[in-house]
């Protein structure tokens, strides 16, 4: 069974992007990257990687803020309270829902992450064509990276 207090990236991936807590997508997962990156068995995944800072960008927290309070052990619901209560602007239930949605849908972007995008699926899933949003790439990434088969 899987630790998500102490989860070990080098064992198994983080919790899907898709996962929300308190309606904010991405946010167990950047909880799982905290906690592993403070007890240094994160893997291959980053702490304060593109996708997080625009985490960052929308919470107006600070990635050292809350790897800070990641580090005194508080678990999913007392992160979300602390989350909640340092928000920066305040965000209304809506607002959160609206930009979790904005993000799920969100695509690579640029012509360079276009092309790591594509050649990631020319050389793991080339009939695949159900792979578009960012989200799906990290799923299928997290699923390869343990062993699983496109």
């Amino acid at each position: 069974m899987i630790d998500y207090t102490a989860p070990d990236l080098t064992q198994h991936p983080p919790r899907s992007v898709r996962t929300r807590l308190g309606g904010c997508v991405h946010l167990p997962r950047l909880l799982d990257k905290a906690r592993a990156f403070a007890a240094g068995k994160n893997g291959a995944y980053h702490y304060d990687c593109p996708l997080d800072k625009r985490f960052w960008e929308f919470s107006g927290l600070k990635a050292d803020e809350f790897l800070a309070a990641v580090k005194t052990g508080k678990n999913d619901t007392e992160m979300l309270a602390w989350v909640t209560e340092n928000l920066r602007p305040r965000r209304t239930l809506w607002e959160v829902e609206a930009w979790s949605n904005w993000l799920a849908n969100f695509a690579p972007g640029d012509v360079k992450r276009h092309r790591v995008f594509a050649d990631e699926l020319e050389q793991h899933a080339p009939a695949r064509e159900d792979l578009r949003t960012i989200f799906d790439r990290l799923d299928f990434d997290d699923y390869v990276s343990f062993g699983g088969r496109a």
